[in-house]
């Protein structure tokens, strides 16, 4: 989703970068809405069964977040009309939630974005129906160690650049290939906003990481090649050569000397096999 302008609700100050700092009392309230989305994605794995359709799944990640007195970020954005995108097997991102029934073996990456208090937080994860292929298994271990990666970079004085870096060595250490056409983004009290957070790149290169910037790391990964096509939806991004893809997305938030992830798992949920 293509990053938009920062509008009059934002505060801090900007860097040359046009990259927004925020405050440190603005760390409670990205961390209240990255906790709810996060507690909701917990919610989510009991209604990953052989058969549940991605529709019912939207429909009750949904009815969450309005119970919550929350607000859907993708509801109404850019035309979009649901709660979540749900990407299973070969779809990289963006699917759109539908009549599609799962099956045994299918994994999904489920992607929630809430606005709590005009705050956004952002998540996303993979998920298993029924019984995981060894295939897939070690695809998504090496997705969500790869983000994990990417956070450890996370540093006043670092750069872009290293989180991209660490990220990409690190799966193509594993013989698999990190998309491109899609990348993280800056968030607070807008959806997208500068940088675009690459999940490619080399050490020492792009805009110097400073306390107070917020934005999410979400590397999608490939078992085949990195190319991706978007369907006739508009939305929908699949794997051209039809691999299979994973994805996991934090949101963070730059402290005095590393990273704050605003969410987290509270029920250790985070990874599909933990």
């Amino acid at each position: 989703m293509e990053p938009q302008p920062v509008n009059e609700e934002t505060r801090g100050r900007l860097t040359r970068d046009g990259i927004r700092l925020y405050e440190k009392a603005d760390f409670v309230g990205m961390k209240a809405a990255g906790e709810l989305a996060a507690r909701i994605l917990d919610e989510v794995a009991e209604h990953i069964v052989v058969g549940q359709t991605t529709g019912a799944i939207d429909a009750f990640i949904e009815r969450r977040v309005t119970e919550e007195n929350a607000i859907s970020a993708t509801i109404g954005y850019k035309g979009y009309q649901h709660a979540s995108c749900i990407s299973v097997n070969h779809v990289v991102c963006h699917g759109i939630p539908g009549d599609k029934k799962l099956k045994d073996g299918d994994i999904l990456n489920i992607d929630v974005t809430v606005i709590l208090d005009g705050w956004y937080g952002d998540t996303s994860r993979m998920y298993v129906a029924g019984k995981l292929p060894r295939k897939a298994e070690r695809l998504i271990q090496v997705t969500h160690d790869s983000l994990m990666k990417g956070i450890e970079a996370v540093k006043p004085g670092k750069t872009f650049g290293d989180i991209g870096h660490a990220i990409q060595s690190f799966v193509e250490s594993h013989r698999m290939s990190v998309v491109r056409d899609f990348c993280g983004h800056g968030l607070g009290r807008v959806f997208h906003a500068p940088p675009n957070v690459l999940h490619y790149g080399r050490p020492g290169t792009g805009a110097i990481l400073e306390e107070g910037m917020f934005f999410t790391i979400e590397p999608m990964v490939n078992l085949g090649r990195p190319e991706t096509k978007v369907l006739a939806d508009d939305w929908t991004a699949v794997t051209r050569d039809k691999s299979l893809s994973a994805q996991f997305e934090h949101s963070v938030g730059v402290t005095a000397d590393g990273c704050e992830i605003f969410t987290l798992s509270p029920g250790g949920k985070f990874h599909p096999t933990y």
